[in-house]
């Protein structure tokens, strides 16, 4: 007897069907819908660097991490290929998330200033942390289809936190992921949001009870943060800002 093989569920899928963020947490790991992504993440895993040769890597798409109740979402690009990929959390395990995590803990939105595992102990308060993609690109470079199919993860995680008041988006591609989440959710006849610039922040309807801000910060990649055209101060004033508009210290 032929035995029948249940086909993957596609992001739109499992986004549609998902109740829960715990849920959709666990579902993304098996997302198997971009064949160019998972050969490199598994690829990756496999060959893995010379100094992180002992480690154990991840290589499977990488899920949002924080707080439930989070009022603060942060949208990145995409998992390291030896930070996320490797570690299997969110911006843990490379520079980048050095600098997020530590202006996280600077601003007390996280309970410690570094990442370095799934196990480490960090706890986000108020904070969720997350990507416009799920796994680790060649070159850090998603194409504008494996945005697009990653995208439904992304609008599950804006209705499934119920008191986000506020989006920072972390680069270009962030910015676009964000917008193009939202159109899906927004009130009809909202503005187009203007195109990324540092600082600036819009602010969108998605029913009439509810409103969210977004806003834009340079991504915290080495590229940046090394040439300091993202500071540590200029991360801490889009922090403090995003703390005020989703109104945390008087939550």
């Amino acid at each position: 007897m032929t035995r029948l093989t249940r086909k993957p569920k596609t992001p739109q899928q499992t986004a549609q069907q998902t109740r829960t963020l715990a849920a959709l947490e666990a579902a993304i790991p098996q997302c198997q819908a971009c064949v160019r992504l998972r050969e490199h993440c598994q690829t990756v895993a496999q060959t893995k660097v010379r100094r992180f040769a002992s480690d154990e890597y991840w290589g499977k798409p990488v899920s949002g991490f924080g707080d439930p109740a989070a009022r603060v979402l942060i949208v990145g690009l995409a998992p390291a290929a030896h930070g996320a990929n490797r570690t299997g959390r969110v911006f843990t395990g490379d520079r980048s998330g050095d600098f997020l995590y530590a202006a996280l803990y600077r601003a007390g939105l996280a309970s410690q200033p570094d990442s370095v595992s799934r196990d480490d102990g960090l706890i986000l308060y108020g904070a969720y942390v997350s990507a416009a993609a799920r796994c680790a690109p060649p070159d850090n470079r998603p194409t504008p289809d494996e945005l697009a199919t990653c995208r439904p993860f992304l609008r599950a995680e804006l209705s499934l936190l119920p008191k986000l008041r506020v989006v920072i988006a972390l680069g270009a591609i962030g910015h676009q992921a964000v917008e193009l989440a939202l159109r899906d959710v927004a009130q009809p006849g909202d503005p187009r949001v203007p195109k990324f610039a540092h600082g600036q922040r819009s602010l969108l309807t998605l029913d009439p009870t509810r409103s969210l801000w977004l806003l834009d910060c340079y991504h915290v990649s080495q590229q940046n943060t090394f040439t300091g055209r993202l500071t540590p101060k200029m991360l801490d004033d889009v922090l403090r800002q995003a703390k005020v508009l989703a109104q945390l210290d008087a939550a």
